[in-house]
């Protein structure tokens, strides 16, 4: 089994590589949707058995709600933390610059 993470890494390269999550995805939430849907999953995820429908808070296609077991949970969230880290990351960096895009 792999550590933390090393899970959650992995987690976040299947996200880009098989759901298409890349940095130009993305960049276009500008709300935290990221950390509200990481934050729905750690909430409702936990309830698997009768949370078949998303919660309010998550922002995704309903398609992509699918909760699991508790530690798969977290990776998955831990993926949705790494990737609005990413993006806030970019986001200064294109401030810094002066770039209009920001």
């Amino acid at each position: 089994m792999s550590t933390g993470a090393e899970a959650i890494a992995e987690e976040r390269r299947r996200q880009i590589e098989v759901e298409g999550f890349t940095a130009e995805h993305d960049d276009q939430y500008l709300k935290g949707e990221l950390a509200r849907s990481a934050n729905a999953l750690l909430r409702w995820g936990r309830f698997p058995q009768w949370r078949a429908e998303p919660p309010g808070d998550w922002w995704l296609p309903a398609a992509f709600w699918k909760p699991r077991d508790r530690r798969a949970n977290l990776v998955r969230a831990g993926a949705m933390i790494a990737a609005e880290i990413d993006r806030l990351d970019r986001l200064a960096a294109r401030e810094e610059r002066g770039d209009s895009a920001a």
